[in-house]
């Protein structure tokens, strides 16, 4: 069944579309060597506030940990596949190299 959108639907959705962009940018610009990954959580979270909206993931309960998650971001970085949580301790490193594939 194809449902399709109202106009003020596809609005919000340009307009959460265009904040993500937004962050994108600005982690992009944080994220250097030394940040660590709640200094970008920080700035996310504070974006996503100043804005007017809500995370999505923050507050979803995950019933395998029992709690719901915390954090406006999942801060997986290198070999973490998904799910990192930001830290302050988890500092940046500038990359070395990049293998699209294992071995």
């Amino acid at each position: 069944m194809i449902v399709r959108k109202t106009a003020a639907e596809l609005e919000k959705m340009r307009r959460s579309g265009l904040l993500v962009w937004q962050i994108l940018q600005k982690l992009r610009e944080v994220a250097v060597e030394g940040a660590s990954t709640w200094d970008l959580e920080v700035v996310a979270a504070r974006m996503i506030e100043d804005a007017g909206a809500r995370p999505a993931f923050k507050g979803y309960y995950v019933p395998a940990a029992g709690e719901a998650f915390q954090f406006v971001l999942c801060t997986s970085v290198n070999e973490e596949i998904v799910h990192g949580m930001p830290n302050s301790k988890r500092l940046l490193k500038k990359a070395t190299s990049f293998r699209s594939t294992p071995g």
